[in-house]
């Protein structure tokens, strides 16, 4: 059942109606100047948040008026949507509007004063007035961290993509339009639901904005396979449009925590860090549409230690309880970030995993995403000495082996493996799980078309749940690995599935022979009965 407002028409009752309504905002940037996801989804992301602040801050305005509280506005106007962006509403009064929407000025104010002026006024404000403003909020004296955030999420932004008044301020009611709809009650607040749902566009074409985003299906499976408990501190050391720490958060608050665990759980439990410039304002506005009111975003290379922006990242805990975590794939380092190692090597993921270790608290746990590669390499020593270190520092409890394709709609090919190990033990053996077969044993086949998804892993978790130790773990699709029998292949941990029935053909060529000897025959008589 539909949620009702006295002032709101339009309706959101499905997942479709979203993705449409999401689509009309891309059509209207594609016309313009962003005509991919690399161009247009950055350009959604600072109007999103923008409006999503002006809403929360409404609310918040007009709760600390109704008990003589002061409010202290994170943005001025005329910087707030309400006053530039909104649609201009002279006509409604205050008693018409819902109390947090009542103001002082007529909502659009702004803009209607601009309206008055020539053809490009508008762009003008945007780019020359409101961005610097944005820029400056951070570095303010005294700048509270939503200014801090907001100023990073603008940072590198100089002016719009958009080199037309009409298409920008199109945009922006289309925006407010959707942010004002009836939103059904099984859809999540509708500004982070119409987000989230942008992010798989980024792989779109093969680009390599899918590097910033690890598929829905597979970080929800990581976090049900580790289920971090409130309490815990959250840690992913490249962590893109920030969808591990956002599935975590989700999971966490599902779990009844208290007035102070929540607030623990919005400013002091999800810390990240990512390198690249594009993610950065992408993760943490994703962030805050979910209701994390403090996301603590490292802006640097993780490997390097080198910071851009760290700001939101003090008091940071030395080692975490939970990493959750998906390495860029292929990506390469030099001297600089592997001098920070144990183990030298020019691949990011085993210079990461060294990291995910250290970074792991007694007790800790990781699920993370690797490539296929990492795992079966053996000639270089980085590599082996890496997988020692893994071994002998954590138990390596489970090895997820996905089938090829997952990856696609993301914008990558690579076969990939999900790793989970607990820090403080040593690695005694391994429980290896086949996601590349089907229920009927043949290969699953992914593709755009056929996504992996979560109900694919029914069988997964099942025997997830059992003991060690009980018989029903093992299957055609899993089975166990001694670190003996891991050391004697000179640490290959590639999933090499021995239990997996054997659907090979096995007719003798003596038998095939005969089967086309046949089928030529039977089309030799059929071509003369059609000349008959």
């Amino acid at each position: 059942m539909a949620k009702k407002n006295n002032v709101d028409s339009k309706v959101i009752n499905s997942q479709s109606a979203m993705d449409k309504a999401i689509k009309s905002i891309c059509d209207i940037l594609r016309r313009d100047k962003a005509k991919g996801a690399r161009l247009y989804v950055p350009e959604l992301t600072w109007m999103f948040f923008l409006r999503y602040l002006d809403v929360m801050e409404q609310k918040e305005e007009q709760t600390a008026k109704a008990v003589s509280e002061s409010f202290d506005s994170t943005i001025s106007s005329p910087y707030r949507w309400r006053d530039w962006a909104a649609p201009y509403h002279h006509k409604i009064s205050n008693e018409e509007l819902p109390l947090y929407k009542q103001s002082d000025n007529p909502i659009g104010w702004k803009r209607h004063e601009l309206s008055e002026k020539p053809i490009g006024s508008y762009l003008e404000f945007v780019n020359d007035e409101l961005f610097p403003y944005l820029k400056s909020l951070g570095d303010q004296p005294g700048a509270n961290n939503k200014q801090k955030i907001v100023s990073e999420i603008i940072r590198n932004k100089e002016r719009t993509i958009l080199s037309s008044d009409t298409n920008l301020q199109n945009a922006l009611d289309k925006i407010h339009e959707l942010t004002e709809a009836v939103i059904s009650d099984q859809h999540i607040f509708p500004i982070s639901q119409a987000f989230e749902g942008l992010l798989p566009s980024l792989g779109e074409k093969q680009n390599d904005g899918g590097q910033f985003f690890t598929p829905r299906e597979v970080t929800r499976v990581v976090i049900n396979t580790v289920k971090p408990q409130v309490g815990g501190t959250v840690y992913d050391p490249c962590c893109g449009t920030g969808g591990f720490l956002i599935e975590a958060y989700k999971y966490m608050m599902k779990q009844n925590p208290t007035p102070t665990q929540i607030k623990e759980l919005k400013t002091e439990t999800l810390w990240g860090r990512e390198d690249a410039s594009e993610a950065i304002p992408i993760c943490l506005a994703n962030m805050v549409l979910h209701e994390i009111d403090l996301p603590r975003i490292w802006h640097g290379n993780t490997l390097t230690g080198n910071a851009t922006y760290e700001a939101l990242f003090i008091g940071a805990p030395s080692q975490f309880d939970y990493i959750l975590t998906n390495p860029p794939f292929g990506s390469k380092e030099g001297e600089g970030a592997q001098a920070q190692f144990a183990y030298k090597s020019g691949k990011a993921q085993i210079l990461f995993l060294q990291h995910i270790i250290d970074s792991l608290a007694d007790d800790g746990t990781c699920g993370m995403v690797i490539d296929e590669g990492v795992m079966f390499h053996t000639k270089t020593s980085a590599y082996k000495q890496t997988k020692s270190k893994l071994f002998n520092e954590c138990n390596l409890w489970c090895v997820v082996s996905l089938p090829q394709g997952v990856f696609v709609n993301a914008g990558a090919n690579s076969k990939t493996d999900l790793l989970f190990f607990t820090k403080g033990q040593s690695t005694k053996r391994v429980w290896y799980y086949d996601m590349t077969l089907t229920d009927d044993f043949k290969a699953r086949k992914v593709n755009k078309g056929n996504p992996l998804t979560y109900a694919n892993f029914s069988d997964f978790f099942e025997r997830l749940k059992l003991d060690p130790d009980d018989p029903g773990r093992i299957s055609e699709r899993s089975w166990y690995l001694t670190i003996e029998e891991i050391k004697s292949r000179n640490y290959d941990l590639k999933a090499t599935n021995e239990n997996a029935p054997d659907n090979s053909d096995k007719r003798t060529p003596v038998e095939l022979m005969s089967i086309i000897e046949e089928s030529q025959k039977q089309i030799e008589d059929a071509l003369k009965r059609l000349r008959a």
